[in-house]
């Protein structure tokens, strides 16, 4: 006896033998139990999702000699005839072949006989976005009002290239992908019913490489067991996938969380000899950076067969939730556009260079702190020993007064004099210091502080700058602070205003002094040149 694949040889012949499609599964049962079947049914979906085998069983249950219902006896001629592949009253037609009007005229001819043997002539057509126009015209009358005897089933994965005159003449089923956990439980049902070996993490490289289709898994099953010679193990699913060993991509990220640029190069070197799939490699990456990444936020969070718990546990304590998170989108890229690279390997080797360029270093972040601290107590004790003198010279007591009120004003004098400094020593950035710098202080009474908002800078205010510069100023003023903003008009300039007329001035001085200098001069009488105003720029 021939060999049969294991797609033909374990396709379901009852609607509860499908895997998954239960939106689909549950209106045609109701229809078929009720009595209420439509004419024209469209099975939409990618590859390898059911369609086909969705409309053979829907065919056996409208034909069975027990009678229309969702569960056909699979055993009277007409149903064993129907998984045979020979009734006479299922006609399956592949458009992509017959994609002539004469075709479907010559298809349409008989649609008016009775069924031979049959209760229902059942028309099949596969792929039927693949018809022309004239045929889909040719088409259209006999599907909207078809003799009561005739149904159409018709199947494609790409329903965008349907006329919408045929998509409104059908009840239309949209199946869905299966996902890698279904396909990789069903699988495992039918390895074992083959009494063959198994390692469970060659089912999962199966089912992922699925894309889900189950037909893919079965024919990827059907490949791996001659590859194996009967065994289904890792290693094997791998070198026939092409895919990387899943310790080459946990040490990778090992490589990674250690900022290991050489041991990175090397450890791709070593790969290199094996000619892998270094798209497959980002996608091993990612998924692994996206496995740590779920065990990080949920401790209990299973991975499956392809990476321990322990590994896991492993990563997401050596790498910062932030870390993984700037990972993981650098591999989902660099994956994209790893096709623009001048070699793969190359284009994969600048993808794990580029997690090491752009991690944020918290060795640096801490010393930035820390040199901002310094500096703050720096300038703080040189006020403090500035204030400690009896005199200064006149010269650089002037040259310093125009610094002074931005250095370190008197945490608690909530004035609109001091405010420019008191801004200044904010702990803040962004749009949080932008609003501190568009308003000015009205009055402050025991824990609350009035301020009066510019309205020019008034989208500056939300909840969170709020809340913000309350605490920066109540870690200044020593105590907790609560903030009463007013929008409104002031007599006075806030900060911000004051360093835009600043900006103004420094800018007014800087194109004076190219106007007035020697150099320009000389050239605009010697050549005409003209000094364009929006081009100069202060040089501090």
């Amino acid at each position: 006896m021939s060999y049969v694949v294991l797609a033909r040889k374990w396709r379901p012949r009852q609607f509860s033998e499908l895997v998954g499609q239960e939106h689909v599964l549950r209106a045609l049962a109701n229809a078929l139990d009720s009595g209420r079947v439509h004419h024209a049914f469209l099975f939409t979906g990618t590859r390898g999702v059911g369609k086909t085998t969705i409309a053979r069983i829907l065919a056996k249950s409208l034909n069975c000699e027990t009678g229309v219902s969702s569960r056909p006896c699979g055993k009277c001629s007409a149903c064993r005839e129907i998984d045979e592949g020979r009734f006479v009253d299922l006609i399956e037609v592949d458009a992509a072949s017959r994609t002539r009007v004469d075709d479907t005229r010559e298809l349409l001819d008989n649609v008016q006989y009775a069924p031979a043997r049959g209760r229902y002539k059942v028309y099949l057509i596969d792929e039927v976005h693949m018809l022309s126009n004239h045929s889909f015209n040719a088409l259209l009358k006999t599907l909207e009002e078809p003799p009561p005897h005739v149904k159409f089933l018709l199947a494609t994965t790409d329903p965008q290239k349907l006329p919408v005159t045929v998509l409104s003449r059908c009840l239309q089923f949209n199946l869905k992908r299966l996902p890698a956990a279904m396909i990789r439980s069903r699988l495992d049902e039918i390895v074992r019913a083959e009494n063959l070996s198994f390692e469970p993490a060659a089912l999962e490289l199966l089912a992922r490489a699925a894309d889900g289709s189950l037909r893919d898994a079965l024919s990827l099953l059907d490949q791996l067991i001659a590859f194996g010679g009967g065994r289904l193990g890792e290693q094997d699913a791998r070198a026939m996938l092409g895919t990387i060993d899943r310790a080459h991509t946990i040490r990778l990220v090992e490589l990674i969380a250690a900022q290991d640029a050489r041991g990175l190069l090397e450890e791709v070197a070593a790969q290199a000899e094996f000619a892998p799939d270094f798209a497959a490699a980002l996608d091993e990456l990612a998924g692994l950076l996206q496995k740590a990444a779920l065990r990080q936020a949920l401790p209990t969070y299973d991975a499956g067969e392809l990476f321990s718990s322990e590994t896991l546990d492993a990563l997401a304590g050596r790498i910062s939730a932030e870390d993984l998170q700037l990972y993981y989108q650098i591999a989902i890229v660099g994956r994209r556009d790893l096709d623009l690279a001048p070699d793969p390997r190359g284009g994969f080797e600048m993808v794990l260079l580029r997690m090491l360029a752009f991690r944020p270093s918290s060795a640096a972040r801490s010393q930035d702190n820390s040199a901002a601290r310094s500096q703050d107590n720096s300038a703080a004790r040189i006020q403090d020993s500035n204030a400690a003198r009896p005199a200064a010279q006149p010269s650089r007591a002037k040259s310093a007064a125009p610094a002074a009120p931005a250095a370190t004003p008197p945490p608690a004098d909530f004035t609109a004099e001091n405010w420019p400094g008191i801004v200044s020593a904010l702990d803040v950035q962004g749009a949080t210091r932008q609003l501190a710098s568009n308003c000015l202080p009205l009055e402050r009474s025991g824990g609350v502080l009035r301020l009066l908002l510019d309205q020019r800078g008034a989208h500056y205010r939300t909840r969170q700058t709020e809340d913000l510069l309350a605490a920066a100023l109540g870690r200044l003023a020593g105590g907790e602070l609560r903030l009463q903003i007013e929008v409104g008009e002031s007599a006075a300039d806030t900060p911000a205003r004051q360093q835009v007329r600043a900006n103004d001035e420094r800018l007014q001085n800087a194109r004076r002094e190219l106007e007035n200098d020697p150099t320009v001069r000389a050239l605009q009488e010697k050549f005409g040149a003209t000094v364009v105003p929006d081009s100069v720029k202060p040089l501090n």
